[in-house]
């Protein structure tokens, strides 16, 4: 069986083991959803980092 994932950009790296856990990465995430960006947070257990993430294809300035 095999999954189609729509191609995501990583806005921004947090580390899984910040004293304050994932929550860096979810304040990240809300000021990127109040400035109108589709951001989520999700867990990369390759590098035990937490990604910002977006489905749509943004310019880094």
């Amino acid at each position: 069986m095999t999954t189609a994932t729509a191609p995501r950009t990583v806005l921004e790296r947090f580390p899984a083991g910040h004293p304050r856990g994932s929550w860096p990465a979810d304040d990240y995430a809300a000021a990127q959803r109040a400035q109108g960006v589709d951001a989520q947070v999700v867990m990369d257990l390759t590098t035990d980092q937490f990604l910002v993430v977006s489905s749509h294809a943004t310019a880094k300035s």
